[in-house]
């Protein structure tokens, strides 16, 4: 089963490999094991079961995709037509033409591929936000564990705005979070 955001008038941007797709429900539970493995640096505080992740999916995720202006927009990244990531626009603030970048991926494909994915992302990502949202600005927020992730997105045009301090716990200690963002440069957001 597919479903089509009624936002948006594209639903599938795509590099050739690589491309995003409307999150599909097939994907769930190769999404939720992707969270439980990677929860130290997400904003979940607990492992989801698989009704859990039913549940969610069934109710939070697919009224996303008949709202006009849903707080968040999310994507199954597949390569090769393989579902191998996920992400999208989180916390969007249409008012202000604003959204935070959201993006995991299997976790096997980490140690190799961590920086490719994150590009081709940023890219398709940008795709969305940009030219068929036309955002005027998007954002990330980081905890302060993985900084190979911060040249990622500062080589593709985010500028470090910001840090909160001891943001959050993590193993017993405080840590950092760091907060990124880039401009629409076409900027065609402003009606």
């Amino acid at each position: 089963m597919s479903f089509e955001y009624k936002v948006l008038k594209q639903q599938i941007f795509s590099n050739g490999q690589q491309s995003l797709i409307p999150i599909r429900m097939k994907d769930r539970h190769n999404i939720r094991k992707w969270r439980n493995e990677q929860i130290f640096h997400l904003r979940q505080n607990k492992i989801l079961t698989e009704a859990e992740q039913d549940h969610y999916f069934n109710t939070v995720v697919k009224a996303l995709f008949a709202e006009v202006q849903p707080n968040q927009i999310l994507f199954s990244y597949l390569e090769n037509n393989q579902c191998i990531g996920y992400g999208g626009l989180v916390h969007i603030n249409w008012i202000d033409k604003n959204a935070e970048i959201s993006f995991i991926m299997n976790t096997e494909l980490e140690k190799d591929y961590f920086s490719k994915h994150w590009i081709v992302f940023l890219e398709l990502i940008e795709q969305v936000a940009f030219h068929e949202l036309k955002l005027h600005k998007l954002c990330t927020y980081a905890f302060d564990l993985r900084p190979h992730l911060y040249e990622i997105i500062e080589n593709a045009g985010f500028v470090k705005e910001g840090i909160l301090k001891e943001q959050c716990l993590f193993n017993g200690e405080y840590k950092d979070v760091i907060m990124h963002g880039k401009l629409n440069k076409s900027d065609d957001s402003v009606i």
